[in-house]
């Protein structure tokens, strides 16, 4: 299945993150299919976190934490985080 096939479902917390940091849906779709690194979550195996820097958010690093074991895939949450700025 191509990336742009994949369908994704956001948890409330993710929905509101997209509107109240104005982190457009492109960036996250983008992270997820090819992402600068990826982690396993610390405290849920079944989550992944992606990231990505973002030049159109001034190089602002994008984290996708999302659940690849349900299907469509379940986004959790969306923010940029700070402590990764510069590392990718």
């Amino acid at each position: 299945m191509a990336n742009d096939e994949i369908a994704y479902s956001l948890s409330h917390h993710a929905e509101l993150r997209l509107a109240e940091r104005k982190i457009e849906w492109d960036w996250v779709a983008l992270t997820i299919a090819e992402p600068s690194l990826i982690e396993a979550h610390p405290e849920d195996p079944t989550c992944q976190c992606a990231y990505r820097a973002i030049p159109e958010a001034g190089g602002r690093v994008l984290k996708v934490v999302y659940n690849r074991t349900t299907n469509p895939w379940h986004i959790v949450t969306i923010h940029f985080d700070r402590r990764m700025r510069g590392r990718l």
